[in-house]
Parts: C-alpha cells; sequence; structure tokens
C-alpha cells in the first residue's frame, strides 16, 4: 500500500493552467517528478465554478498528451471555470490535481491584427482585421474579438533611416483602412500595429511588420 501511495504522490500532474489566446483555451499540466510518470495517461475533467458535479472530458480521458482543449466547454466567456487533472499508471491512480479559476472574458489574451500595406508615392494605406474568435456565427463566419470587448487599433510607423526600434504611434481608434500621409519617397518605412482594450489597460502584441518602400 505504501510503494502505490508512493506512486499516486508521484505521478500527480503538476501546474495545472489554462492558457487562452482569443478565446481558444487550452489545459496545460507537467507530469509528476517520478521518472516513470512519463508513460502516465491522463484524464481532464471541468465544471462552471458553483456547480457540484464534475464533467469528463471525453476527448482527454486516458491521454498521454499534457494538454487538453477546453475552447468548447469555456464558450459562456463571463463565467469562472475550474478544471483538473489525474494521471494514471499501472493500475494506481494519483489525486486530482486541480487548476485556479479561469474567468475567459478577463483573462483570455488577446492576439494582434492582421496588417496588410499599400503604398502611393507619397502615403501608405493601411488595411487592420482584428483577431478572430474560435465562435461562429449562424452563418458559419467566425466571430472578431471586437464584437466582445470595447477595442482599439494602434497603428505604429517604423521611419528604417532613423532606428529600427523607434515606432511613432499615428493612429489610435476603431476605423479598419486608415491613409498615413506626408510620407518622403523613397524612404522604406514598416508598420506595426496591436489591439489596445482601454477598459482594463491592455495591449496585444505587435503584429508582425509590414515593410514598404514610397
Amino acid at each position: 500500500v505504501l510503494e502505490n501511495q508512493d506512486l499516486q504522490d508521484s505521478i500527480k500532474p503538476q501546474k495545472v493552467e489554462f492558457h487562452s489566446l482569443n478565446f481558444n483555451t487550452t489545459l496545460h499540466w507537467q507530469p509528476g517528478w517520478a521518472r516513470e510518470a512519463r508513460d502516465a495517461l491522463y484524464f481532464v475533467q471541468y465544471k462552471v465554478y458553483g456547480q457540484s458535479t464534475w464533467q469528463n472530458k471525453d476527448e482527454c480521458w486516458g491521454i498521454s498528451s499534457h494538454v487538453c482543449d477546453l475552447t468548447h466547454e469555456t464558450s459562456d466567456i463571463q463565467e469562472p471555470y475550474y478544471s483538473r487533472v489525474r494521471a494514471a499508471l499501472a493500475g494506481v491512480y494519483s489525486s486530482w490535481s486541480l487548476s485556479c479559476r479561469f474567468t475567459p472574458w478577463r483573462e483570455t489574451v488577446i492576439g494582434p491584427p492582421m496588417v496588410t500595406v499599400a503604398h502611393s508615392n507619397k502615403s501608405i494605406t493601411v488595411k487592420l482585421q482584428a483577431p478572430r474568435s474560435p465562435y461562429k456565427r449562424k452563418r458559419g463566419s467566425t466571430i472578431p474579438m471586437t464584437n466582445y470587448y470595447d477595442l482599439l487599433y494602434q497603428v505604429f510607423i517604423i521611419n528604417n533611416l532613423l532606428d529600427e526600434q523607434h515606432r511613432v504611434l499615428v493612429y489610435e481608434g476603431k476605423e479598419k483602412v486608415i491613409e498615413i500621409q506626408d510620407l518622403r519617397p523613397g524612404v522604406s518605412y514598416c508598420i506595426v500595429a496591436k489591439m489596445y482594450m482601454p477598459m482594463l489597460d491592455h495591449s496585444s502584441a505587435y503584429s508582425s511588420r509590414q515593410c514598404t518602400v514610397l
């Protein structure tokens, strides 16, 4: 019995955490500290905070992976959720490891916008597209993150003559197409953008650079 108890403790999953980007939500954990724990299988359950019964996540029942997709299970984005994971090895089950409470609307990370640029001889036109959630409208298109939050686009220009790291904010607002004027012909400019949420004072990461020479 003692050996079983030791095995139970040594295969128990560690660091059970929700990771979420644009409401694409996965549960991650690390294997127990025993060397043989790498051969363990894992079982995932979840529930809304306040519910008494745990739900099994069928696709993550007896898996060898250390990640489980709970996007569908956490789609009520204002609700707080919990998840828990246990391990099994050689017929022995660990106790459950519990995640922290996770509320998608508060805790998902908002990704950067998509940026495309076109230029004329003295101006750059920037097209912006907000990141999209995994959730769909009835007609089948995915719902942009701007439906869930009051988000602004922030657009920055980098003049490669001056300094690679020097980003100048040239626009903040909700327009999806903007024009940056009075630029110098023959100069290489790069555009980056991010999403900004004034209410929580959160910013996304920067988009990838889109560069052009006028």
